[in-house]
């Protein structure tokens, strides 16, 4: 089931002992990840640049619909943008669930998928009532063609303030951050009018106000404040990095022939 919204990837529930896998990190993994999952290491199709890894993780060559681990051979299990690739998300997910009890999934929404889409995405997906709610691209249409990803992905997060807060006081307004304990909720191509209609009909203020539930003043002031607190986090997270490396997959093989 759904635990928390976090702010992002950075702010997740992980303890200090937990074993903690990444499944499709591609370039930009996890530094708190011990074992890292890539299906694909040769083609770049599916991501955003060649598959890098810090020094200390383990690296292994698998499918997340098929894990070659044991059950419950890990406490935290990580998907970041790599759940709207999946050709059978129903096993993706089974198989998170069973290799670890805990976890974060992290997808463009439905807004981010117009914004930033990309070919290989099969899925736009919802976090509604605490489930994933899966809508199959190929059935709702629509237009993808023009990929502002590098705008609202790569640049105006690292470099507008402003943009980052609504990122955090916002941020299921194009990505879903989901971080789950012990199940996954989920819906596949729902048949229900009601979720559907998120996917296949203009949302109108009743919908809008559903997903986005109207805050009181007080809420939002402990809200604003709140991520203010984490882009402070944020800022010196990101001073902290400098001494981290990533190297490419090849070096590591390398290493470790």
């Amino acid at each position: 089931m759904k635990a928390r919204t976090p702010f992002d990837r950075h702010d997740l529930h992980i303890r200090r002992r937990d074993r903690v896998v990444e499944i499709g990190s591609g370039h930009d993994p996890m530094y708190r990840s011990d074992v890292i999952v890539e299906k694909y290491i040769g083609n770049n199709y599916h991501r955003c640049g060649d598959v890098k890894i810090y020094p200390h993780q383990q690296f292994v060559n698998a499918d997340g619909e098929n894990l070659p681990f044991t059950n419950g051979e890990f406490d935290y299990a990580i998907s970041n943008q790599v759940l709207e690739h999946a050709e059978h998300p129903d096993r993706f997910i089974g198989e998170l669930t069973r290799v670890a009890s805990r976890g974060y999934i992290e997808t463009p929404s439905l807004i981010g998928e117009f914004l930033f889409p990309k070919k290989s995405h099969k899925w736009a997906i919802l976090d509604i009532d605490g489930k994933l709610v899966f809508y199959e691209k190929a059935l709702r249409g629509g237009h993808y063609q023009h990929d502002y990803g590098e705008l609202f992905l790569n640049y105006l997060p690292y470099q507008s303030l402003p943009y980052k807060m609504l990122w955090y006081t916002e941020g299921a307004l194009m990505l879903n951050r989901y971080e789950w304990k012990d199940s996954i909720d989920f819906l596949i191509n729902p048949t229900d009018n009601f979720y559907r209609s998120f996917f296949t009909e203009p949302w109108n203020r009743e919908m809008t106000e559903y997903l986005f539930p109207p805050r009181s003043f007080s809420n939002e002031l402990k809200h604003t404040f709140a991520a203010i607190g984490q882009l402070i986090k944020y800022k010196v997270r990101q001073q902290s990095k400098t001494y981290r490396k990533l190297i490419t997959i090849e070096d590591y093989m390398t290493q470790h022939s």
